[in-house]
């Protein structure tokens, strides 16, 4: 896919989804889209921004990813977006998605154009992450955050387009069954709320 077809595909979701927010209210995708409301956290959500850099490569766009430290309290050792919590210094959510994104991973600002969203999403830990599109040119370095960051690796976009990827699968959580999606790669287990934002960039720019 081009980098015009992308950014055309992203302008459509965001009027359509302008369209939402007139009439029924926000669409919000979460980890409860596949399993029962009880699994959404009661609130209230913290809210927070991750960006989803697409790498315009000359042999085909790919997806910029990271693994997290085993070491950390919160989702230890998962593959995950740059991105966290939005401060009171972000101006926007987009501001706190680029932020993140250099603090994590190294990533300057002036290699990423922000191109547009994908729909808000509902952790069942209680974050409130807004998806930012953003199509980064290289080179750029790659510089990770040893605190957070284990490694950064990118995955092809025509993999994350392929929905013979996108895997479902079940887990017992709490005595209860979980539904997820993982969209495993190489030695990469992509799964949770990165995963379902992975779906959902492929359902906006294929449909």
């Amino acid at each position: 896919m081009t980098r015009e077809g992308i950014i055309a595909r992203l302008k459509a979701n965001a009027e359509a989804e302008r369209r939402v927010r007139r009439g029924t209210g926000v669409h919000r995708r979460g980890d409860h889209d596949m399993n029962t409301d009880d699994m959404r956290h009661p609130g209230p959500l913290t809210p927070a921004a991750v960006l989803v850099p697409l790498v315009d490569r000359a042999g085909g766009m790919t997806v910029l990813l990271t693994e997290r430290n085993a070491n950390l309290s919160d989702h230890a050792g998962q593959v995950s977006f740059p991105g966290g919590r939005i401060e009171a210094r972000d101006a926007t959510p987009e501001a706190a998605a680029l932020r993140e994104a250099f603090e994590e991973v190294g990533l300057p600002h002036e290699r990423v154009e922000p191109i547009g969203h994908l729909d808000d999403y509902e952790t069942r830990t209680g974050f409130l992450v807004h998806p930012i599109v953003g199509i980064v040119t290289p080179p750029f370095p790659v510089k990770p955050d040893p605190s957070e960051v284990a490694l950064v690796f990118e995955v092809p976009l025509a993999f994350v387009l392929d929905r013979r990827n996108h895997r479902r699968e079940r887990r017992l959580f709490k005595g209860r069954e979980r539904v997820f999606y993982v969209l495993p790669y190489d030695a990469h287990y992509i799964w949770g709320a990165t995963a379902s934002m992975l779906v959902n960039l492929c359902d906006v720019l294929i449909g």
